[in-house]
């Protein structure tokens, strides 16, 4: 009777110890199945991150060139603009392609001025051209300063997002 005790004993720590194994089977399939998930899930966020560069590069690199081609046009039209006023001020004055004549014809009551008046002319256009760069100026530059702070904050998360996904990583391999 003493070995059938013993037996049965050795038979339910037998038993006892095969259902831990297979329990911590169980938990090592899990645990190695949740590595590989987290694996995938960062290098999925390692290339978002990576296209999340490439793509704020390029929009940059594109704001910064129309920033410097709207200062540029902005500074070609004011040029412009100071030419055509110096001319339009000295235009009364003309007088080299003006024929000496005794009496000026009745049409004319006034030195020819140029149609500086009308609709407000090539002046008024190009202030309005002015105008327009300097708010492509603007508007880009604020789009920039946008689109930087929502990079910045993308790769923020991203970042504190993979240093949990490492540690939960590290936990689960020891």
């Amino acid at each position: 009777s003493t070995n059938e005790q013993t037996r049965k004993e050795k038979t339910a720590s037998v038993e006892m110890l095969h259902a831990e194994i297979d329990e911590l089977e169980a938990s090592i399939a899990k645990l190695t199945e949740d590595i590989e998930e987290l694996t995938k899930a960062v290098a999925a966020l390692d290339a978002a991150m990576a296209e999340a560069t490439k793509l704020r590069q390029e929009e940059k690199a594109k704001n910064m060139q129309t920033i410097k081609d709207s200062q540029e046009a902005q500074t070609a039209v004011a040029q412009a603009l100071t030419v055509l006023k110096e001319f339009y001020e000295k235009a009364g004055d003309a007088t080299a392609l003006l024929q000496q004549q005794p009496v000026p014809p009745e049409i004319f009551e006034a030195p020819y001025n140029g149609m500086q008046a009308e609709n407000g002319g090539v002046v008024g256009m190009l202030e309005v051209i002015e105008s327009d760069f300097a708010r492509l100026e603007a508007d880009t530059k604020a789009a920039e300063a946008s689109a930087q702070k929502e990079y910045d904050t993308f790769m923020t998360d991203s970042k504190v997002d993979k240093a949990a996904k490492m540690k939960d990583i590290e936990h689960k391999t020891a």
